[in-house]
C-alpha cells in the first residue's frame, strides 16, 4: 500500500474546483487509491474544463459527480458527508475559497463542503496577486477558524507567468498530511505537556528592542506533534512572524518578555506532566525601560543589563518525580560538554543538542540537525531532517522515559 499505511480503507471525497492545477489530481486520485483508500470525485463545471470526469472516473472506478442533479436523479449530498473519513478540496480556487468561507452552495462540491462532518482539507490554487489580495487572506482566516485545514501552497512559476506563492500542494505532500492525520497513536493521551517557543523580545524604549532570531518552527512542530499524540498541550510562544496552524489539543499562550515567558510556565508548569524547553528566551534585558525615544546624543550608548530569570532551572527546581522537564541547547563550541553541564545544572532528564555550525539547523529554517542526550549519559545522533520529524524523534525518546 506504498508509504501510506494509515489511509488504507479510508473513505475519502476529492472536490476539484476550475483552475489549471487540476491536472495535479488526476495523481492525486491515483496515488490514494494505490494506498488503498476509496475516493469519490466531486467536480465543478469550471473544473470539467480543465481535466475530464471520465479521467476521474477511470481512475477512482466511481462515477464522478458533477451536480447536485443529474438527469432526474438527486446526488445525495449530506449522504456523501456522511460517508466521508476526509474530504480534500485540491485545487482550491479563490473563488471556491469565498463560497466555502460564506456557505453559498451552487456546486455539488461546496453543498458537500457544508454537509461534511469529517475533516476538510484544502489546497488552495491561484496566482500571486489573486493569493495576496485581503479578501482571499480573510476567507483562509475564516476557513481556519472553522476547523478546515489547509495545505500549504508551493512557491514557483504560475500559469501567468510570474514566480511566486500559489502553487497547489504537490501530491505526495497531501497525502503525507492525509496519512499523519489518520495516525491513530494516542500514547500521551491524557497527558498535560507545558511547550515554550520561538524568541523572547527586550524593550529598550517605545520603539527598540533586544531579541533574537529563533523563529518558533520547533517549538510549534513539538506542540503538534505532541497534540497528535494525544497530550492537551499548553504552547507558551514568543512573538514571530511565520505562519503556523496548531492542532485542536494546542492552546496558545501568546507572550513578549522573558518575564511574560517566565510567569505563563510557573503558572502551568504545577499541572503539567511534561515541560519542553524550545525556546529561545533573552538572557538578559534592560535594567530600565525608557517611556521615550532615546535621543542621538553622543557617539556611545551605554546600555545596562540585567540577568532573566532563568525559567528552565526554576521549573526543575520545583519538579516532582512525576514530572518531565526537557531542555534544549544551541551551542556553538564544546556542544556535548556544555548540555551534559546544563542537565545537571537544571534538573533536565533529557536535552536537545543542536549547533549553528551545522548547515541547515537552528534559527529560521525547516530543518535541524540534533543529538538527544539523556540525564543517564547516553545520546543519539540524528540525521539533518524536517523539524516536524525532529519532533517525533523527540517524542519517542520522551516515551521511553516517561514515568
Amino acid at each position: 500500500m506504498g508509504n501510506y499505511p494509515n489511509l488504507s480503507t479510508k473513505k475519502i471525497i476529492l472536490a476539484v474546483t476550475g483552475s489549471i492545477a487540476a491536472y495535479k489530481s488526476l495523481l492525486l486520485t491515483r496515488l490514494l487509491i494505490k494506498a488503498g483508500a476509496e475516493v469519490q470525485v466531486l467536480m465543478t463545471p469550471a473544473a470539467t474544463k480543465f481535466v475530464s470526469a471520465l479521467s476521474f472516473a477511470t481512475l477512482s472506478r466511481k462515477k464522478v459527480h458533477i451536480h447536485i442533479m443529474d438527469d432526474d436523479a438527486w446526488n445525495n449530498h449530506v449522504e456523501l458527508g456522511l460517508w466521508a473519513d476526509a474530504m480534500i478540496i485540491a485545487p482550491a480556487t479563490a473563488n471556491s475559497l469565498a463560497k466555502m468561507a460564506h456557505g453559498i452552495t451552487d456546486t455539488i462540491v461546496h453543498a458537500v463542503y457544508l454537509s461534511a462532518k469529517c475533516p476538510v482539507f484544502f489546497a488552495p490554487a491561484m496566482d500571486l496577486d489573486m493569493w495576496k489580495h485581503p479578501s482571499t487572506k480573510n476567507n483562509l482566516q475564516l476557513l481556519r477558524s472553522y476547523g478546515n485545514i489547509e495545505l500549504e501552497v508551493g512557491v514557483g512559476e504560475l500559469a501567468s507567468g510570474l514566480v511566486g506563492a500559489g502553487r497547489m500542494a504537490e501530491p505526495e505532500d497531501i497525502l503525507q498530511h492525509l496519512n499523519e492525520h489518520f495516525d491513530n497513536d494516542q500514547s500521551l493521551a491524557g497527558k498535560k505537556v507545558l511547550i515554550t517557543a520561538g524568541p523572547t523580545l527586550e524593550r529598550i524604549d517605545p520603539v527598540r528592542f533586544i531579541s533574537n532570531h529563533s523563529s518558533g518552527k520547533m517549538g510549534i512542530a513539538l506542540a503538534n506533534v505532541f497534540a497528535k499524540s494525544g497530550a492537551d498541550v499548553n504552547l507558551v510562544l514568543g512573538p514571530t512572524k511565520i505562519k503556523y496552524h496548531l492542532h485542536p489539543n494546542v492552546q496558545i499562550t501568546n507572550v513578549e518578555s522573558a518575564q511574560n515567558m517566565f510567569d505563563a510556565c510557573v503558572e502551568k508548569w504545577a499541572t503539567s506532566d511534561i515541560a519542553i524547553m524550545a525556546a529561545a528566551v533573552a538572557d538578559y534585558k534592560p535594567r530600565e525601560i525608557a517611556d521615550k525615544k532615546i535621543k542621538k546624543s553622543a557617539d556611545d550608548l551605554n546600555l545596562e543589563l540585567e540577568r532573566t530569570k532563568d525559567i528552565a532551572k526554576h521549573l526543575g527546581l520545583h519538579k516532582k518525580s512525576n514530572q518531565l522537564l526537557i531542555g534544549f541547547a544551541l551551542e556553538t563550541n564544546n556542544g556535548e560538554a556544555n548540555a551534559k553541564a546544563k542537565i545537571e545544572k537544571k534538573n533536565f532528564d533529557l536535552i536537545v543538542l543542536n549547533t549553528l555550525g551545522d548547515k541547515g539547523a537552528g534559527f529560521k529554517h525547516d530543518t535541524n540537525k540534533v543529538s538527544i542526550i539523556a540525564k543517564s549519559g547516553s545520546i543519539n545522533h540524528y540525521e539533518l531532517k524536517p523539524k516536524t520529524e525532529v519532533a517525533k524523534d523527540i517524542l519517542v525518546e520522551v516515551e521511553k522515559i516517561m514515568p
